[in-house]
């Protein structure tokens, strides 16, 4: 049998994962900094080389097609095993782990327990990046996410962190006039927007006629979290995100026992499936889901 992997240049079975993976020669091309054209000349040329047909193509699409499905999971795995290699010799020194989180999350509730990370992991040097955007691990720019809502991405593997409790939260001096849910309506709401449920779910789960709420408005819930903490009204969130606030009493949950409350999962660690055997990243699961559970029994 002849060499054939020898007879393939590196670049050419490069463009066809990324051809592979976005399904478009265009989007292939903006990723590896290629004209359109010269990814659809090098998807030819591997196919020539190979003597196979590798995609369907039509007008606005391409599709792999059996063989180049077959062929397209062992290149996904060959470069995600050269990155891992390439990134292992390169650091020479403590292990890269990088990491991209919810802002919220990241601010409320992780970065507040990395010292005890590190402290455990001294050979691990964590990049924490924190914004809204989902991860594309194909891109190789991070190695897990921590993302609210569920994970976009394909290809992943995906942990569900739990339930949260979503709750009104508020100043102490400020709760001494709420007793039962109807008496929001007499305060300022508070509302973040961009979340699964917003202070109408909350009303419908709490049988009270659905008002518009005329408080400040925020994106990110440690926002709305500080502003309620200031005494501005009543925020909505997890208390998962308000732990601190709630252990050092400037935010109490002013219907705790009267209200119907709303549980529910907030957060996922993602990771992508051709990484899942990664030392560093089992480590941080293993880390992450530990914490999770000691900060569950604390609220109890």
């Amino acid at each position: 049998m002849s060499d054939m992997f020898g007879k393939i240049p590196l670049s050419l079975l490069r463009t066809f994962e990324a051809a592979g993976r976005t399904g478009s020669f265009q989007q292939a091309s903006v990723e590896l900094a290629l004209s359109p054209s010269a990814v659809s000349h090098a998807i030819r040329k591997l196919e020539a080389s190979m003597g196979l047909k590798l995609f369907v193509r039509s007008t606005r699409k391409i599709h792999l097609t059996p063989e180049g499905e077959f062929l397209h999971r062992y290149v996904s795995r060959g470069f995600e095993d050269l990155r891992y290699g390439i990134e292992t010799v390169a650091a020479r020194g403590p292990t890269v782990l990088r990491v991209h989180c919810a802002p919220s999350f990241a601010t409320q509730w992780l970065v507040p327990r990395l010292a005890r990370f590190l402290s455990a992991y001294p050979d691990i040097d964590i990049r924490l990046a924190a914004n809204t955007d989902y991860v594309r691990f194909e891109t190789d720019e991070f190695d897990l996410d921590i993302v609210y809502g569920k994970p976009r991405s394909e290809g992943v593997i995906s942990i569900p962190l739990g339930n949260e409790l979503l709750t009104p939260l508020c100043t102490p001096e400020m709760a001494r006039s709420i007793k039962r849910p109807a008496d929001l309506a007499h305060h300022v709401l508070i509302q973040s927007e961009y979340k699964q449920y917003r202070w109408p779910s909350w009303f419908e789960a709490n049988a009270l006629p659905v008002r518009t709420p005329q408080g400040a408005r925020f994106d990110r819930s440690f926002l709305a979290i500080a502003a309620a903490a200031d005494g501005l009204g009543v925020a909505l969130e997890s208390t998962r995100l308000a732990e601190r606030e709630l252990k050092t009493g400037r935010l109490v949950r002013p219907l705790a026992g009267q209200e119907n409350e709303i549980r529910y999962v907030a957060h996922h660690l993602a990771y992508s499936s051709a990484g899942q055997q990664r030392h560093t990243i089992a480590i941080f699961r293993d880390w992450l889901m530990n914490e999770l559970s000691l900060s569950t029994e604390g609220n109890k």
